[in-house]
């Protein structure tokens, strides 16, 4: 029978058990030793108990080291952790970490052993990422003391604990584990119960997308990875991520997502199940979706798909100037780090004024990096005297590299294709710079498809460092090898993906953003701790809210509306709150309300 809870009825939280002492477990064993708590790691195997106990020794001799821990420390942090292989050992604990396998039967039969063995007052967490909280609640004799502690690996590092409660879950208990989450330095979120939590539920189905787009051979992995690192400012690509959690790992979370969502976003990409069941399953095997120097090593070596060395292109075009079409400021952003690369410039707009105002704003820009340190006065005034302002785009009658960037509607973009393709000589190469719509729509709009291309910058374009280089079927192969090689001048990475909604970058993070709402929507997170979430336990530069408002709110319902309509997937379709939000005029920073209050600029 369940113990009634009580406000008295929690002791504090000092001894600790911590069941399966694999990496996380050793990990949190780490954190809780170091915080002064007593701890008991238990785990059916003698081996995994040993190997636990001395990989903490080595971390904590490495922090020594590293001045982070004096000996006598590092000496009472380990005599502070003894190990067993009986679930009995936890008789005597305040609280039980359980970190066993992802499996109900599994975890199912440790909570009814624990049942059995903890005194009445103690909680009983579940570290998994992926399983029903509730479930494994339900089948406990004491399901008000059930609830999810979800670190995140590594332990010791990673600020991020997910506390996942239950609708059975006493506040008392949350409570509890929240003050001990805050007390050994980690910042908690809470949480309802549903798979993935917050920071898994939206990062595992886009790394799930990733591995989609690789499996359909539509970029390479490498491309794929590069183009999230430098187009996101992620630590790591999707596909060098999913090696490192693990691809079974991630099959699992994926599984459990789906079987409750039933949304196709978060059904396995078969490569997965391919790759799970050949026992390729990441770093942890020594291949994946890369291979590894040996089991268990982060080296990437070489094997049959890594790209050759070298220019394997064929020869582009010579380009000695530059045209850029357009005055705001990823035009005048694009004409900064062509003219820095020493290209002749060419920036026409629709009129002289705009076109003057656009160059006004490259000199501001480049006073900032003088200021910064970046330039010098003379390189910046060379730059600067290498741009050409103009209000007609008849000026472009000799530039080799006809580069657009107005507004992003595909009839203007026709429009203007179709007055680019009368006034540039016969061979100059015309790229687009769209986001999301289809370049080929633009080729057709010239008596020449074979002479255009994507060349998507991202903002602001002389900071980031990827161009995604988007060919269509009509396009001319020395015209793709053209603009690889202005890419390796002007000193961006350059990615190759086809003519599809999104190129790579959008497909995959304007979905996940979406999901990010959908959350807000349904009332199941706050928005301040989806975007903690994200920052703390996916490594992301900004939450999902915070870049929102950044990109605009109209600009992300305008992309969302384009891969929907494309790949026509209910997963896909905007979230009902973006929409209302852009309805409403609350489009982000540039309104002064987005997802939140912001000063007007």
């Amino acid at each position: 029978m369940a113990t009634p809870f009580s406000d008295t009825s929690l002791s504090p939280l000092k001894t600790i058990a911590v069941v399966g002492l694999g990496t996380m477990g050793t990990g949190i064993t780490e954190v809780l030793a170091r915080s002064g708590r007593e701890v008991v790691g238990i785990d059916i195997s003698e081996a995994a108990a040993a190997r636990s106990v001395a990989a903490l020794e080595s971390s904590t001799a490495r922090a020594v080291e590293r001045g982070r821990l004096t000996g006598q420390e590092r000496a009472d942090l380990l005599a502070r952790v003894r190990t067993s292989t009986d679930l009995a050992a936890a008789a005597d604990a305040d609280l039980v970490i359980e970190v066993a396998p992802e499996s109900y039967e599994i975890k199912q039969q440790i909570f009814r052993e624990l049942d059995r063995v903890v005194r009445p007052e103690a909680i009983l967490a579940t570290g998994t990422n992926a399983l029903s909280v509730t479930r494994l609640a339900a089948d406990s004799a004491r399901p008000e003391r059930v609830l999810g502690m979800h670190f995140f690996n590594p332990a010791p590092a990673m600020k991020l604990v997910e506390v996942v409660s239950s609708v059975l879950t006493a506040p008392q208990a949350v409570a509890a584990v929240t003050d001990l989450a805050l007390e050994l330095g980690k910042e908690p979120v809470a949480v309802g119960d549903r798979p993935g939590f917050v920071a898994d539920g939206l990062l595992f189905g886009y790394l799930n997308q990733a591995a989609a787009m690789y499996e359909a051979k539509y970029a390479s992995r490498e491309d794929i990875d590069a183009a999230m690192r430098l187009g996101c400012g992620l630590p790591m690509g999707p596909l060098a991520l999913l090696d490192l959690i693990g691809i079974d790992t991630a099959r699992t979370v994926l599984e459990a997502m789906y079987a409750e969502s039933h949304d196709r976003l978060h059904a396995p990409a078969p490569i997965l199940k391919q790759l799970s069941e050949a026992g390729l399953t990441g770093r942890k095997a020594g291949r994946g979706f890369y291979t590894y120097e040996a089991p268990g090593s982060g080296t990437v070596v070489r094997d049959a798909l890594t790209p050759l060395d070298g220019d394997t292109l064929a020869p582009g075009r010579p380009v000695r100037s530059v045209g850029v079409a357009g005055s705001g400021t990823m035009a005048s952003g694009i004409a900064e780090v062509f003219a820095k690369a020493g290209y002749e410039v060419v920036l026409a707009a629709r009129s002289e004024e705009k076109a003057q105002a656009a160059k006004a704003r490259i000199g501001k820009s480049l006073s900032r990096s003088i200021d910064k340190g970046r330039l010098t006065a003379e390189a910046a005034a060379r730059t600067l005297d290498r741009i050409r302002a103009t209000g007609s785009y008849d000026d472009f009658a000799d530039v080799d590299l006809a580069v657009e960037a107005v507004a992003e509607e595909l009839s203007v973009k026709q429009q203007l294709f179709a007055t680019l393709d009368k006034v540039c000589k016969p061979g100059a190469v015309l790229a687009t710079t769209t986001s999301s719509l289809p370049v080929v729509a633009c080729a057709r709009a010239t008596s020449r498809p074979q002479d255009v291309i994507g060349m998507h910058f991202f903002n602001p374009a002389p900071a980031m460092k990827l161009v995604e280089v988007v060919r269509t079927v009509l396009t001319a192969d020395d015209v793709h090898a053209t603009v690889h090689e202005v890419c390796v001048k002007i000193k961006k990475h350059a990615v190759d993906c086809g003519d599809r909604a999104g190129f790579i970058v959008n497909a995959l993070l304007f979905p996940y953003l979406n999901n990010a709402i959908k959350m807000v929507q349904e009332h199941y997170a706050s928005l301040d701790d989806i975007d903690a979430a994200m920052k703390l336990g996916g490594g992301y530069p900004m939450g999902p809210f915070e870049l929102l408002d950044v990109v605009g709110l109209d600009v992300s319902l305008a992309i969302e509306k384009v891969l929907h309509r494309e790949f026509r997937d209910p997963g896909l379709a905007p979230a009902p709150l973006l929409e209302h939000l852009v309805a409403a005029g609350c489009l982000g920073r540039k309104t002064g309300r987005g997802f939140r209050e912001h000063a007007r600029r």
